[in-house]
């Protein structure tokens, strides 16, 4: 089996009264795990559709492998699909589910090609069995298997762990990359689960409105966002709005609201007028005392606690601070119970080199639609902004 290269040229998807996807131009190399990360509506369940040949584009190009599918039936294009709903056959037992689309195709040697799909998701030792008979896990799998059996040059993944509970689905999520890395294939897989899709892409492509907002590995998507939709969309971020009052050197300084903030250049896109600069909750640090200001760190307070929760691997504070809003802070749970309880006075602190600066501001993130607004809140000038996912270092 061999991946293929997916291009898409230009494309745009229009329904009565709304542009699903605007000139959306994208190079999936072969080979890697792609995933389409963005809140419902967004347009990443329509571009699969249209790479899948269920949707046909207003304009643009589909290629794969470098030829043109654009006009190419669904069952003529090299591409398999994996749905939520995993369309498993009950009458059928697990082999001739997987065995399925060889006969239909009359490939030779359909039992033993489904014996060696199911062997690679370790399910081969419950061949004989019918869907209803396994978990919803091994269901997946059984999916999995049937869609990799017909060596598809690409394989698509519509939310394809939705269904699964917590647990589950961050094993299936391991398993999935071991198995992208075991064949080979190009998957590209469609989530609106942050998580999901940083522990499995090599490639994140953050959707928004039918336009990509950023795309790159999840590590630089999440320790560098461009936009303040990204920010917010891909954890959480404490984000700042003012004026810069110094350009000079590595870095620049921003005022907000009396504080000032400095950002590296190389971690900004903007270096001059109203800009938005940001940090991550696991960043800051929660003192008690004021720290001595120095050049390498931010220090802003002092502020109040107004909430503390417990979530196991860390503790998340919100704390007030005046002129500035609410502030996010998480820290590694390294002794029992809080560092501090609700209503103490706390400063907060971090290393400029983690700051981040957006090309945009946080107005931007307000002209979402209703259904897009899932795991964003909009961020105010000057305030923290909390998505509704938590990702803790």
């Amino acid at each position: 089996m061999a991946g293929a290269d997916l291009e898409l040229v230009g494309i745009t998807k229009r329904f009565p009264g709304f542009t699903a996807i605007e000139n959306l131009d994208l190079v999936i190399p072969a080979g890697s795990f792609f995933a389409l990360l963005g809140p419902s509506g967004c347009g990443k369940t329509t571009t699969l559709r249209l790479v899948a040949g269920l949707e046909d584009p207003t304009a643009g190009r589909i290629l794969i492998g470098g030829k043109d599918v654009t006009q190419t039936k669904p069952f003529q294009r090299p591409v398999n699909t994996v749905f939520q709903s995993y369309a498993l056959f009950p009458h059928m037992t697990v082999l001739e589910n997987v065995a399925f689309g060889l006969r239909r195709r009359r490939v030779s040697d359909p039992i033993a090609k489904a014996h060696d799909a199911l062997r690679l998701v370790e399910l081969d030792h419950l061949a004989a069995r019918r869907p209803q008979q396994l978990s919803g896990g091994q269901q997946q799998r059984v999916a999995l298997a049937r869609a990799v059996v017909n060596e598809p040059a690409l394989l698509l993944l519509d939310e394809p762990l939705g269904a699964l509970d917590l647990k589950l689905r961050r094993q299936m999520q391991l398993e999935l990359k071991t198995i992208q890395t075991e064949v080979g294939l190009t998957f590209v897989h469609v989530t609106h689960d942050q998580e999901e899709a940083m522990t499995m892409a090599d490639t994140v492509a953050v959707m928004n409105r039918g336009r990509i907002e950023q795309l790159g590995a999840p590590e630089e998507l999440y320790e560098l966002p461009k936009t303040a939709f990204v920010a917010n969309f891909l954890g959480q971020s404490n984000l700042f709005t003012g004026e810069v009052i110094e350009s000079a050197g590595d870095t620049i300084a921003v005022d907000v609201a009396g504080s000032r903030i400095v950002v590296p250049k190389s971690r900004a896109a903007r270096h001059s007028g109203t800009v938005t600069v940001g940090v991550r909750p696991e960043k800051l640090s929660l003192l008690t005392t004021r720290p001595a200001s120095t050049a390498a760190q931010n220090v802003i307070g002092a502020g109040r606690v107004i909430d503390v929760s417990f979530s196991g691997v860390s503790t998340q504070y919100i704390v007030e601070i005046p002129a500035l809003g609410s502030m996010i802070v998480f820290a590694q749970n390294m002794v029992f119970g809080p560092v501090v309880d609700r209503g103490a006075e706390v400063w907060l602190s971090w290393t400029v080199d983690h700051g981040f600066g957006l090309e945009d501001l946080p107005d931007a993130t307000a002209e979402q639609s209703p259904d897009d607004l899932q795991p964003l809140h909009a961020t105010h000038t000057g305030s923290a902004a909390a998505g509704s996912t938590k990702i803790s270092a």
